[in-house]
């Protein structure tokens, strides 16, 4: 990412530290004009598309039916946790079920922000203007870690467990955030499908009430919840050699294969 059109950021994380949320469609568009070098996408490896987040926030309980299927209340609040970035990983890297706890690993189809520049205390009404960008996210989650702590982390915050990508969509060409269709395929097969216009709490409702309690930095994540149809919820769990795919509308297929450790 260190080329004369971008400056010398080295990261994308950088590269939003050092411009304007509002200015990053236009700063690619403008690196695009200034390479006259292509790549196939065949001919490369993804990796994360921000591998160094200061923070990456998880919204639970964000959509009404996967509350009701999971037997829980609506949230009167936004409910948070956190991963970590050795979560982290790419479309087309595997998710490693791990050696201790491979049995109950679920799939999350999520929409997940980016934060675009320093964010404190902003209004839902300039919230979006903070938005760098969107991709999909797949909230993997080790149900029996998950279950044991009341605070859901240590089912949440394993490594490859937060495959995101392929490719961080700028805001610009991202569509309307509040009505995107998702869902999440194994081997082909939808298992989850959902619509983020059933958020208890929309995007820019969300970056508002965090900014509240929390400075957000550039590159931060914020995986929104996921709908209705979990693995947990049907007795669907990942298994090695599985491939899950999940799909946002306009953002692209997030696709990871499972693998044991």
């Amino acid at each position: 990412m260190a080329t004369s059109a971008l400056g010398a950021a080295p990261t994308v994380r950088g590269l939003l530290a050092e411009s304007d949320a509002a200015s990053l469609g236009e700063l690619g568009a403008r690196a695009a004009d200034a390479s006259a070098v292509s790549i196939r996408l065949t001919d490369v490896s993804l990796c994360a598309p921000v591998p160094d987040p200061q923070k990456i926030i998880c919204i639970g309980l964000n959509y009404r039916d996967h509350a009701e299927e999971t037997g829980q209340d609506i949230p009167a609040a936004p409910m948070w946790f956190a991963k970590f970035a050795n979560s982290l990983c790419g479309s087309g890297q595997p998710v490693v079920l791990p050696a201790a706890h491979p049995e109950y690993v679920d799939y999350e189809a999520e929409l997940a922000l980016v934060i675009g520049r320093r964010t404190r205390n902003v209004t839902d009404e300039h919230a979006l203007s903070c938005i760098a960008g969107a991709m999909p996210f797949n909230d993997v989650s080790a149900r029996d870690l998950q279950m044991q702590n009341p605070l859901w982390t240590s089912g949440k915050a394993i490594d490859t467990f937060a495959p995101c990508g392929p490719a961080l969509v700028t805001l610009d060409e991202a569509g309307d955030l509040g009505n995107l269709g998702l869902r999440t395929r194994i081997n082909g097969e939808t298992l989850q499908q959902g619509s983020t216009s059933n958020m208890i709490f929309g995007p820019a409702e969300l970056v508002a009430w965090l900014s509240r309690t929390m400075t957000l930095a550039p590159g931060d994540i914020i995986a929104t919840g996921t709908p209705a149809g979990v693995g947990a919820a049907q007795g669907r769990f990942l298994r090695s050699g599985d491939t899950v795919e999940v799909e946002v509308d306009g953002l692209g297929t997030l696709t990871n294969p499972v693998r044991s450790e």
